[in-house]
């Protein structure tokens, strides 16, 4: 349990409302016939720990309503982004943790029904196989990443401009985005997933890992959109909307800093290639970091927006172009094509 869920914190006004809102809709899906059901997400680990990742909501059993927000895109022919956020969570719903078919523990999930814990267990490098289950419901697996302790290269990427194109920092591009747009329609930033395979394939074992400021609710759609495109399979790390018990609403950049820094502690020996695009903040922000962990940092690779995306993005950001940060290399370039060939210069790839 995180601070934002501790009972003797009082929420503020809007996450009081916010939880009314969503026990009368609890009621009334309870009546309708649903039921808490796991959604899995990818996760990740060391051979000593897993951090198990997933979201519990209220699905109708044995129902088309459960593909929209399975990962597998051999499930879903054509879901609308509105569909995926008018997902209804189960808050401190208890979950069932198995690994490779055999019963671990038990965790629960947080307020908006999120499932993020660190479950203690010995698994060999590689890929495992996590399943969650809720109550009586389907158990639903997913994979999870178990880290090579020799792994001395990672990969961190942002999503929005930088591995896909969504204009997301502008509201009004955002919502259609989101909410309106098939997710078919959503399109791959040229090269950059035979960059990032190529980076992999170069050093075996590698983790890539997707951080976004995205909600949870586009997990099962970035995920499909990820296999769709050939990106490297990874975990994502993404936020929860909505007000919490100190703010309004959640902070984006926060979020981002938060995670930089607990993987940076969970894996002190991995170098990471971090991976943006100078729409906003990403520039600042592995500044930022660059210069606090010099040693955990292999390189920063920022894409470069076209005069148009950047104009739908709000601008660029107002950081100067880095050429190093503590020793740390910085290269641009506006596709994977381009960003891959400046990474061959630094030996990475």
């Amino acid at each position: 349990m995180t601070s934002l869920d501790h009972p003797d914190t009082r929420p503020r006004l809007a996450a009081r409302l916010e939880d009314w809102f969503h026990g009368r809709r609890a009621r009334r899906a309870v009546s309708r016939g649903k039921a808490p059901a796991v959604i899995p997400y990818i996760g990740y680990g060391t051979t000593e720990w897993v951090r198990v990742l997933g979201r519990v909501l209220y699905l109708k059993p044995e129902t088309r309503e459960h593909t929209r927000f399975r990962p597998d895109v051999a499930e879903v022919s054509r879901v609308r982004g509105w569909r995926t956020f008018t997902s209804l969570p189960v808050p401190h719903q208890p979950v069932r943790v198995l690994i490779d078919g055999k019963p671990v523990t038990e965790v629960v999930a947080d307020r908006g029904g999120v499932i993020d814990a660190i479950v203690p267990v010995q698994l060999t490098s590689g890929w495992h196989t996590v399943t969650l289950q809720a109550g009586d419901s389907e158990a639903a697996d997913a994979p999870v990443k178990i880290l090579d302790p020799n792994a001395t290269i990672g990969v961190i990427s942002d999503v929005d401009d930088t591995i896909l194109t969504t204009a997301l920092p502008q509201p009004f591009v955002a919502a259609w985005n989101s909410f309106v747009l098939d997710e078919h329609a959503r399109s791959a930033t040229p090269g950059m997933a035979v960059m990032l395979d190529h980076l992999v394939s170069k050093h075996p074992g590698s983790p890539v890992i997707y951080l976004s400021t995205g909600a949870w609710n586009a997990a099962p759609a970035l995920s499909r959109f990820l296999a769709r495109n050939l990106y490297p399979m990874g975990p994502l790390l993404l936020t929860d909307w909505g007000p919490t018990h100190d703010r309004w609403f959640r902070s984006g950049r926060e979020h981002k800093q938060r995670e930089l820094k607990r993987l940076v502690n969970e894996f002190p020996n991995i170098r990471w290639v971090l991976f943006g695009d100078d729409g906003q903040h990403d520039e600042d922000l592995y500044h930022e970091f660059a210069t606090a962990h010099p040693n955990n940092v292999a390189a920063v690779a920022i894409r470069q927006l076209s005069v148009g995306e950047a104009v739908l993005a709000g601008g660029r950001s107002k950081a100067r172009l880095h050429r190093s940060t503590s020793g740390v290399p910085w290269v641009y370039g506006p596709d994977g094509a381009t960003l891959r060939e400046e990474l061959r210069k630094l030996d990475l790839l």
